[in-house]
């Protein structure tokens, strides 16, 4: 069993940063690719940024240059801070991540999502 737990939502105003961190735990042997989606209401869960073992990071066009998203290998968790926050970003954030869990030989691949984190931009 694994699980990811995202923390570090909440209210900010416009301009303003927040920083998003996702823990993951279990019977991890490791983790590949990891992400950030999100959902804003009344639309489907979009990709925001990945990141994958090796360090290589990918973003949607519209959080480039505010978002960046890293990892801590060593403590199989995934970060996103967030500048310069638009009320467009307002939506429930979701870490995903591709993971091996087991031991060898009997390793399996899983595609594991959390619980989701609301992110919430006003005035």
């Amino acid at each position: 069993q694994v699980q990811l737990v995202e923390s570090g939502g909440g209210l900010v105003q416009p301009g303003g940063s927040l920083r998003l961190s996702c823990a993951a735990s279990g019977n991890i042997f490791s983790i590949n690719t990891m992400g950030w989606y999100r959902q804003a209401p009344g639309k489907q869960r979009d990709l925001v940024a990945t990141i994958t073992s090796d360090g290589i990071t990918n973003y949607v066009d519209s959080v480039k240059g505010r978002f960046a998203i890293s990892r801590d290998n060593a403590k199989n968790t995934v970060y996103l801070q967030m500048n310069s926050l638009k009320p467009e970003d307002t939506a429930v954030y979701y870490c995903n991540g591709i993971v091996l869990s087991g031991m060898t030989p009997f390793v399996r691949t899983l595609e594991v999502w959390g619980q989701g984190t609301l992110v919430t931009v006003s005035s």
